[in-house]
């Protein structure tokens, strides 16, 4: 893929401009979750019968979390995109449709791997699903370039900040108490530590109680002593405890 120079100054000055950006963290996510599925997928032993149900687990796992993704991004952002800009959202939403048949084609090399009954063919079977997820992650790293970059340009020229912040808290409302601690255990540890401050000083001041609580006991849970330190200390929070008090 030639990179577009233009582009990325564009959002380089939106960056420094401070504007809503609804790909930016979420794509973070994305990218560590499909870094690192890829990665046990690559050393698993497909001698192992346990082995492979346990990483299986992750990459059906990673498989849901795109698909709903692909949900969110069609019902809500190509929505706003169409809204002011008929037909700007078609190519994205055609490679969204061409991402669910390659998570189909995946479930079924997965299936195979998990049903296999002998080394010899769970073996093959490993070899096949990291070759196949590795070429969706690649199609995917260059696709969610595109949103950041093209679409988000779309957004920044026809949306006030007011109304992504509008459309992001609707999305982000529509999406399952289960998925949300999902997307969070991926989220905070792949941000880095001004958005993830930033994100947990929001909920703190205008989530309720228990939704700031639960988000920092995900953050307490995943990211490395040094990261929780320093969240900690921003958030005026006991670095080893992570308990808020009322």
């Amino acid at each position: 893929m030639k990179i577009d120079t233009t582009e990325i100054a564009a959002l380089a000055q939106a960056q420094a401009d401070a504007r809503v950006d609804l790909y930016g963290v979420i794509h973070k996510a994305l990218r560590a979750m499909m870094a690192e599925t890829l990665v046990a997928v690559g050393r698993l032993d497909g001698r192992d019968a346990a082995a492979c149900a346990h990483t299986g687990e992750q990459v059906r796992n990673l498989l849901d979390f795109c698909s709903s993704h692909i949900l969110h991004e069609n019902l809500w952002v190509h929505t706003a995109i169409e809204a002011r800009a008929t037909g700007a959202s078609a190519r994205i939403a055609q490679e969204h449709g061409q991402h669910e048949q390659h998570i189909a084609a995946l479930r079924a090399t997965l299936e195979a791997l998990l049903q296999a009954r002998s080394d010899v063919p769970r073996a093959v079977s490993a070899a096949r699903l990291y070759r196949e997820l590795a070429l969706f992650i690649a199609d995917n790293l260059v696709h969610m370039h595109a949103e950041e970059t093209t679409h988000n340009a779309l957004l920044w020229a026809r949306y006030s900040d007011a109304e992504l912040l509008a459309l992001h808290a609707a999305l982000v409302g529509s999406i399952p108490p289960d998925e949300m601690a999902t997307t969070l255990r991926w989220m905070l540890p792949a941000m880095n530590p001004q958005e993830r401050c930033a994100m947990l000083a929001d909920l703190r001041d205008n989530a309720p109680p228990e939704a700031f609580q639960g988000t920092l006991d995900i953050a307490q849970a995943h990211l490395d002593g040094a990261g929780w330190t320093l969240l900690a200390r921003e958030l005026g929070l006991p670095p080893a405890a992570g308990l808020v008090t009322a």
